[in-house]
């Protein structure tokens, strides 16, 4: 990866804080990245401690442990398969559901121990909740539920009402509105009374991609003008790259890896996690420049010819992504007219995975490719050999980091 991971983790626990993302676009303004001396995040922030065990009647045993700081304006991903657990973890950080087991505490307080017979009701833990379907309240306007909760003599809702897009809606019920006008108010609404964390429960599914993708940015720009710092549920992987600071994977009850986004995404612990996000390289990257369909893409000193899907300004921070499956390697450089990019690539190692063999390659950057037993006797591939990675610009996808 092109950038340091701003988390150290094992398996099953973050066991490092992170300060936020790097630097990202103007829009997303927000509290400053800063940098230790080992080039790692400071830990700014309050810690969130996760370890909790619950048990249901149909078999399914949860047993989750989350060690986080979380920085001003970052968001956390829980990341995974439907029935992971995700929301079942979120729903316990809320105080709306009760570990049979465990603690759950945020900064210096304690929200839940079970051992000690600890439990701060949902209105003590000062969290927001935005559910996948706007829960608004049938009976009251746009404005009424946006101020629903806030304390008198506070007057947060302007503010959020318009950074948010719906400052016009306020005389409105909520049967008047679109999906994403609802989703805009309830998040609103959330937020109004100013919230110490905010939990979000796939908040953009049943929206369109359009207006999903303008609610994402809209949201990260404002948690980052807000200072506040969100926990997101999603098995949409786009929108864990595009949203998230850190994520951690969920599987059959389990945490089963954690880190940065970059990191786990690239970097799979095993087979399952490789399967629940779609192993390829996912680094980071800036847009240099666009022209007739084409865009310029810095990943580092690489620049990577990208096929332009949607318009993306020069200087736009984003993650590139490119699946192994998609990577040719040869040991001259190809003149292929329709393949844009040949990369000198360094072997570093090779394994076997069934019938191919995946080829981990330093280009600038890590990049793995998967070829077939066969190819690679043909092109006696060892570690330290220097190859070709030919990449089509088709297949080079990129995700903006709002």
């Amino acid at each position: 990866m092109g950038e340091a991971s701003p988390l150290t983790a094992g398996p099953n626990r973050l066991r490092q804080g992170y300060g936020g993302p790097p630097k990202r676009s103007a829009e997303a303004e927000g509290p400053a990245f800063h940098p230790t001396e080992s080039g790692l995040p400071s830990p700014k922030g309050p810690g969130l401690h996760v370890d909790v065990e619950r048990r249901f009647a149909s078999g399914f045993h949860l047993s989750a442990a989350i060690d986080v700081e979380l920085a001003a304006g970052s968001i956390l991903v829980l990341f995974g398969p439907s029935g992971a657990g995700k929301t079942t973890v979120l729903r316990q950080i809320a105080g709306l559901e009760r570990p049979d087991a465990g603690a759950i505490r945020f900064d210096d307080e304690v929200w839940c121990d079970v051992a000690r017979a600890v439990w701060r009701a949902p209105q003590e833990r000062r969290i927001g909740l935005v559910f996948q379907e706007p829960t608004l309240f049938p009976h009251l306007t746009v404005r009424d539920n946006m101020q629903y909760g806030v304390r008198p003599g506070s007057d947060p809702v302007e503010e959020i009402a318009k950074l948010l897009g719906v400052a016009d809606l306020g005389d409105r019920y909520p049967r008047e509105l679109s999906g994403g006008e609802a989703r805009r108010v309830a998040l609103a609404r959330a937020l109004a009374p100013r919230p110490r964390l905010l939990l979000l429960d796939e908040p953009f599914a049943a929206l369109d991609m359009p207006t999903r993708a303008r609610l994402r940015r809209d949201v990260r720009g404002l948690l980052h003008r807000m200072a506040t710092p969100a926990i997101l549920v999603t098995h949409d992987r786009v929108e864990a790259l595009a949203m998230g600071d850190a994520v951690v994977v969920m599987i059959g009850g389990r945490v089963r890896q954690s880190g940065s986004i970059g990191d786990v995404f690239s970097h799979p612990a095993d087979a399952d996690v490789a399967a629940s996000l779609g192993v390829e390289a996912v680094v980071p990257a800036r847009v240099l420049s666009a022209s007739r369909g084409v865009l310029e893409v810095a990943v580092g000193a690489v620049v990577l010819q990208v096929a332009e899907r949607d318009p993306l300004a020069p200087g736009t921070d984003v993650y590139a992504c490119i699946r192994a499956e998609d990577v040719t390697l040869g040991t001259q450089l190809s003149t292929h007219a329709s393949t844009r990019n040949h990369l000198a690539a360094r072997v570093v190692s090779i394994t076997a995975e069934g019938p191919v063999d995946r080829v981990s390659l330093d280009c600038g950057f890590a990049l793995d490719a998967l070829i077939t037993h066969r190819s690679r006797e043909e092109l006696n591939l060892t570690p330290g050999v220097q190859v070709t990675a030919a990449i089509k610009a088709t297949n080079v996808h990129l995700v903006p980091r709002f």
